[in-house]
């Protein structure tokens, strides 16, 4: 995995209050992240970037549960074999 896998929900809630241009803190755990201002295309990029990092995410899972709490079990469910 390079520097931009995520490896906490710590880091992710920090890619994602970039993207829609707030404060980490402001974000949590299971605020919904498309109703704060993530997009699709949002989406698609953070799948997209993250694969290329070494961590296999799947974009319909990310829908499935947009918040930083269950992106976070996610990638950890993922990563735990690598």
């Amino acid at each position: 995995m390079d520097t931009d896998a995520p490896r906490s929900a710590d880091e992710i809630r920090a890619v994602v209050a970039a993207l829609i241009d707030t404060a980490p803190d402001d974000i949590p755990d299971q605020a919904n992240l498309v109703l704060l201002g993530l997009t699709s295309l949002d989406l698609m990029r953070l799948s997209g970037r993250w694969r290329r990092s070494g961590v296999p995410v799947k974009f319909e899972s990310l829908v499935a549960d947009p918040t930083i709490g269950g992106w976070a079990r996610h990638v950890a469910s993922v990563t735990t074999d690598a």
